[in-house]
């Protein structure tokens, strides 16, 4: 059992499936890969005049005693003998990124049935919070490079163990599935066959991309199933205290914030830290935008029993949805850019630190408020406001 979790740990199952998907490393190249965004201050692309790779490194060596300890050194090459699994794979990647939950999750909200979605997304900050503080309490590396090669550089700062795009990929489809296989009526063993699809080519993308080991896959798939199955029970309860009890947005509110300012202490920053504050606290927006819509019953639940027949994609409801996605997605792209340079600005002036220092911005007390900020507005901007506009103009 050792040797087999020893040999699910290693990098040579990543490198071996990197080429068996036609991505190879080019000779020659041994230049190390992880990068470290302490750096970016001192990259050689901000540095004034024609200095040289080397001497930027010399100057970074010689501020650090000898140690190139921050300095973003440049990926390994690579050459792609397969065209297609590179752009699935990459494609796949983005699934469990900002720029799929700031779409999907709100469409899904808007356009095919908060009730699902107030399960998905709770199910989602849960899972994704609990896979992010694992990787700073486990801190095991990602794969090294050689043998693996990298492709994305943003996160190579943070830990791998578990996969936490593994994770929501996991988490997403299969609380999806759970979440209407009772309220609509379709084949279940199709809804299964996606949900599976999906998880698949999320988490094999990871492999791909050199992010992560095949064991933090398999634990990343693992733990989720496990949160999955044990909370299933109580979701209806979670869902009933959120819209009903009078202390459930003082709660989702302090809970939010208290699990992102107690975030597992780093050794490093990474965007870890952050990216878990996003999500905590959208989630803790979005139980507040559960509250307010039942409340003020801006979102009606049907009035006949499930299951319910889904609606044939006539041209006038795609206009529809379309038209609900467009104002929808509008509206929380300035919201977001509004509310993150006030909160931004506000933090700072607390801290008494610039809003320009981008090394202020990691500091804790800096990065986890105006984010915390930021994104809890977005939840409550996404799935109260948006509905309230949606159904003010009749979409």
């Amino acid at each position: 059992m050792t040797g087999l979790l020893s040999r699910l740990r290693g990098p040579e199952l990543v490198a071996h499936f990197q080429r068996w998907c036609g991505l190879y490393p080019l000779s020659g190249d041994n230049s190390a890969q992880r990068r470290f965004p302490e750096a970016d201050s001192k990259s050689p692309h901000c540095l004034s005049g024609a200095r040289s790779q080397a001497q930027w490194k010399e100057q970074v060596k010689t501020e650090t005693n000898g140690a190139l300890i921050g300095i973003a050194i440049p990926q390994k090459k690579y050459k792609i003998e397969n065209y297609f699994l590179y752009y699935l794979f990459l494609f796949a990647a983005t699934l469990g990124q900002e720029v799929f939950y700031i779409t999907f999750l709100p469409f899904c909200y808007w356009n095919i049935d908060p009730h699902v979605a107030r399960r998905v997304i709770n199910v989602w900050a849960v899972v994704m919070y609990i896979g992010q503080a694992s990787k700073d309490v486990l801190r095991w590396p990602r794969p090294p490079s050689p043998p693996v090669v990298k492709l994305e550089v943003r996160v190579d700062a943070e830990y791998g163990m578990p996969s936490t795009h593994a994770m929501a990929a996991s988490a997403i489809p299969f609380t999806f599935l759970l979440a209407t296989m009772n309220r609509y009526k379709y084949p279940f063993e199709l809804g299964l066959l996606f949900a599976v699809t999906i998880c698949t080519l999320v988490s094999l993308s990871r492999i791909y991309t050199g992010m992560h080991t095949v064991l933090d896959v398999l634990c990343g798939i693992a733990i989720t199933a496990l949160l999955v199955t044990v909370s299933y029970p109580f979701w209806d309860a979670i869902e009933n205290f959120q819209m009903k009890n009078r202390f459930a947005p003082l709660l989702a509110l302090t809970l939010s914030f208290l699990l992102s300012i107690n975030y597992p202490e780093l050794d490093h920053w990474s965007t870890a830290r952050g990216d878990t504050t996003n999500i905590v606290s959208a989630g803790g927006g979005a139980a507040i935008a559960t509250w307010i819509n039942y409340q003020w019953d801006l979102l009606p639940e049907p009035l006949s029993a499930p299951p319910y027949e889904i609606p044939l994609l006539s041209p006038e409801l795609i206009g529809r949805m379309g038209a609900r996605f467009t104002i929808g997605i509008v509206i929380v792209f300035f919201a977001r850019q509004a509310i993150k340079s006030m909160a931004l600005a506000f933090v700072c002036k607390l801290a008494g630190v610039s809003p320009g220092d981008q090394q202020a911005r990691k500091l804790l007390w800096v990065e986890v408020p105006y984010k915390y900020i930021t994104y809890s507005c977005l939840g409550v901007v996404g799935l109260a406001l948006c509905p309230a506009v949606h159904r003010y103009l009749s979409l």
